[in-house]
């Protein structure tokens, strides 16, 4: 059913800006733009770049006449926390995906591991998983995985400007990841597993920068369900007047 705002409870709040928000665990990025739309009766509302709907962390909002900017600001680059699991292959590369095997990982050392992590750091072609919403003859490739249907996909130019390993402990390898736009994890430590020869999969992942934004700004959904459309607005102003000119240098 297509949106109407004029049939909400509450008057239109017509506001443009930009809000920060930490996605939770289990939501899509669709459904925090739905949640703002909806709760606050908010008739323009975009995101910036989509997260898994099991990841977390960062999610660059857009009001009003800022939807105008949700290219430019979806084309920046991304840091990202991350959990790598060694052993297991998925058809989607993480652990919501069914498993395709599972492999002995009782040979591999920190040593390997922190080598075969920082190879792929540089200039690289990734092949965007199956489970993703990179289109291929204008279809997105999770609407043909859910059909069972696989096919071949072009490997993209990204770039890994920087990877800094946090912990080891096998079977677990946790990691930071700076990367330009377009760039899967999944991916990655997929890649990571092949490297090795023993499979991985991503089993935790949170964004915590987007271009110039912080999640160190971001605001948590649960408060938000209690806040009133003059709450809303005052965040979204206050950022954008009191925050965003010293990202942006002005």
């Amino acid at each position: 059913m297509r949106y109407k705002s004029d049939r909400h409870r509450l008057p239109p709040l017509n506001m443009n800006g930009i809000l920060l928000v930490d996605k939770p665990a289990t939501w899509t990025s669709h459904d925090v733009v739905n949640f703002i739309r909806n709760r606050f009766n908010v008739p323009k509302v975009g995101h910036c770049g989509t997260l898994d709907p099991a990841a977390t962390g960062l999610l660059v909002i857009v009001t009003g006449t800022f939807t105008k900017l949700s290219q430019k600001f979806s084309g920046d680059n991304k840091a990202y926390e991350a959990v790598m699991l060694l052993g297991k292959e998925t058809d989607s590369m993480d652990l919501d995906g069914t498993v395709t095997s599972e492999k002995d990982y009782s040979n591999i050392t920190e040593a390997q591991i922190r080598e075969a992590v920082m190879s792929f750091v540089g200039d690289q072609l990734q092949i965007p998983p199956m489970v993703s919403a990179t289109k291929k003859d204008g279809q997105r490739l999770y609407e043909l995985a859910r059909r069972g249907i696989e096919v071949e996909r072009e490997p993209k130019p990204i770039t890994i400007f920087e990877i800094n390993i946090k912990k080891i402990e096998i079977p677990y390898v946790e990691f930071s990841v700076k990367c330009s736009k377009g760039t899967y994890v999944r991916s990655l430590c997929s890649d990571i597993g092949a490297k090795l020869g023993c499979g991985a999969v991503l089993s935790g992942l949170r964004r915590t920068e987007s271009g110039v934004f912080n999640i160190a700004d971001a605001v948590q959904i649960e408060p938000m369900k209690n806040w009133d459309q003059t709450e809303l607005a005052e965040t979204v102003r206050n950022f954008l007047h009191n925050r965003l000119p010293s990202m942006l240098q002005i």
